[in-house]
């Protein structure tokens, strides 16, 4: 009887799994219409989004027009940390981007309306207002990573190949379960959306860096208790054959996609206890 309990929940899991992507894409393509049935405001919006987020490049090219290296790293190097970390981000942004409006939600009572529908109310909130415009993000930082590859003398190998798609998705993974994360977090604190910025936004910029040149307190922090550096810096680091400032296993920069689905774990966990402590507004 408890084998024939485990199943069920297990394919009712996959059941809601199922439910609430082909809710996702639902509201996504509608948007996504919205969006395109006026080409020219899209254009300007995405090459806006591409400009904003380039500027963040332009900084690091001036800042090597003064240096020859920071932290030990050449601009080739930089612009590798750049780029993964910046399409990683900006995948997930693209995805997932819209969960930082659910404190707006809770205190203006409009998350009711999500509530009574029959869809997961997580594809709901995540696929709000979905903004295309984000692939300004994702392109910019794919072309500062192709400059990267072009210019980087990297001996290749089928494993460190594989290494640049793996670890841009499994970024995108990790960043998508902070948003969530991030997300839980403001049915309590319900103007918190700065607090979850600072782990997402703020650490993609952190990852953009070298960690030579942080604390090692603080890589540490991002290594063992929010592991952002799985997203970049550990497999970055082996593909660029540059040793980890805390000496870890080399083994450890296969882990991303591991690393990835253990977050998937409390991010979904902390969304559920959230979801369930709310009480509406009452208006």
């Amino acid at each position: 009887m408890a084998g024939r309990a485990e199943v069920g929940e297990v394919l009712g899991a996959a059941a809601q799994l199922r439910a609430g992507v082909r809710a996702y894409r639902m509201i996504a393509a509608m948007w996504i219409r919205s969006t395109m049935a006026y080409r020219a405001s899209f254009a300007m919006a995405a090459l806006g989004n591409f400009a904003a987020t380039g500027l963040d490049f332009v900084g690091i090219l001036l800042m090597f027009s003064h240096v020859d290296a920071l932290g030990g790293y050449t601009l080739p190097e930089v612009a590798f940390l750049y780029g993964t970390a910046g399409a990683a981000f900006g995948l997930s942004d693209l995805v997932m981007g819209s969960m930082d409006r659910l404190g707006q939600r809770v205190r203006d009572g409009t998350l009711d309306t999500l509530l009574v529908r029959p869809v997961p109310v997580l594809a709901q909130i995540a696929a709000d207002r979905f903004a295309l415009r984000r692939l300004g993000r994702i392109t910019q930082g794919l072309l500062v990573l192709g400059y990267a590859l072009v210019v980087l003398d990297i001996e290749w190998t089928p494993l460190k190949v594989l290494m640049v798609p793996m670890m841009v998705l499994s970024g995108a993974v990790i960043f998508s379960s902070v948003f969530v994360a991030g997300a839980a977090f403001q049915f309590w604190a319900q103007d918190a959306s700065q607090v979850q910025n600072s782990f997402t936004y703020g650490g993609t910029t952190l990852l953009q860096y070298p960690p030579t040149v942080f604390a090692k307190d603080l890589v540490r922090g991002v290594t063992f208790v929010l592991p952002l550096a799985f997203v970049n810096w550990l497999p970055a680091l082996y593909v660029l054959d540059r040793p980890y400032p805390l000496d870890l296993p080399s083994w450890l920069a296969f882990l991303p996609p591991l690393v990835a689905g253990v977050c998937c774990v409390p991010a979904g966990a902390a969304w559920r206890v959230g979801l369930r402590s709310y009480r509406s507004t009452g208006s």
